[in-house]
């Protein structure tokens, strides 16, 4: 069993956390995750704490695994500042870790977390930013590099990141980015990270909840196919992230500001999907689904099949320990 600085402080047996995927990182991937022995992560960016408190909930009721709380702060998308701190504290006081993207670490954010007992990681993209978030008080860094899904605050290639990172800081490093097969996720343990981020890879399982035909882009798509653009802005502008082209080529040969409509998981209202808006299409999503963002990172040739979140941690977990005992 793969043991790290990562797993001795989370307290899970697999050094792998799900990244938050905004609606597709719902209490059941999460609770899935973690009964498979690795971190589970929960998005409840812009939720309110009552709301939260209710996600978090379910969650636990579906696990006794490790299980995080992923929040992004960046005012573009999350303009409401001022009930951030009762929104951390209600996850805080649910999960082991609370996660923070997008936004400058910010000590204010890390002590509310702490009082309620929780590790704090922050996902960053350079080595100054990972500074400032260990001076913050953070537990655990996570260094996303540009070859990640999904929105990206990376610049440059992960293995050139975490090289800079782990230089810089003291604090245990998770890898981010590129990371689908257990080759790449031994690849980066080698290279010094004491956990790896997976995304991609977990939008193919069932439990994510993802559009049948998203899914089946992604099973067809190689490195290549993937983008990185900040053409799907509408909802946050300026916050680049990679995608499948063709999802970027359908959008923009869509006719009509409105591509389809989704209805909420935890609220079940409805809503008007618009032409490059941020949001990932669900089962919950009608319309122009191949018109809408396929958040994908370039290791999304590993995803070849519907796989449970069991089956990928596992899959992944064990291919990296046997190359890593074969490196020796």
């Amino acid at each position: 069993m793969l043991r790290t600085a990562f797993t001795e402080l989370v307290g899970c047996s697999i050094p792998i956390q799900q990244a938050g995927m905004g609606a597709l990182a719902n209490h059941d991937l999460a609770a899935a995750v973690a009964n498979a022995g690795a971190l589970g992560t929960v998005s409840v960016t812009g939720a309110p704490p009552d709301l939260i408190a209710k996600i978090l909930d379910q969650c636990r009721a579906l696990t006794r695994g490790v299980i995080g709380a992923n929040f992004i702060v960046d005012p573009a998308l999350v303009p409401d500042r001022a009930s951030l701190p009762e929104a951390v504290d209600a996850a805080a006081a649910r999960v082991k870790v609370v996660d923070f993207f997008h936004g400058w670490p910010e000590a204010s954010l890390v002590d509310v977390a702490h009082k309620r007992g929780a590790v704090v990681s922050w996902q960053i993209g350079s080595s100054d930013e990972a500074v400032a978030a260990q001076e913050a008080g953070c537990d655990l860094i996570v260094a996303q590099g540009i070859e990640a899904g999904g929105h990206i605050r990376g610049k440059i290639g992960l293995l050139a990141l975490l090289d800079e990172v782990l230089e810089a800081v003291t604090i245990p490093v998770i890898a981010a980015g590129g990371i689908g097969t257990g080759r790449a996720m031994a690849a980066a343990l080698a290279a010094g990270a004491a956990a790896v981020r997976v995304g991609t890879r977990f939008i193919a399982a069932p439990e994510s909840e993802a559009h049948p035909a998203y899914v089946s882009a992604l099973i067809q798509a190689g490195a290549q196919d993937t983008v990185f653009t900040e053409a799907f802005s509408v909802g946050w502008p300026d916050a680049p992230g990679r995608v499948l082209r063709s999802s970027l080529q359908a959008a923009e040969a869509h006719e009509g500001d409105i591509v389809g409509e989704r209805t909420g998981k935890y609220t079940g209202t409805k809503s008007q999907v618009r032409r490059f808006e941020i949001g990932v299409p669900t089962v919950r999503t009608t319309g122009a689904i191949e018109a809408m963002p396929h958040w994908a990172g370039e290791s999304v040739g590993g995803v070849r099949r519907v796989q449970s979140a069991a089956e990928i941690v596992h899959e992944l977990s064990s291919e990296a320990e046997d190359l890593l005992k074969r490196w020796g």
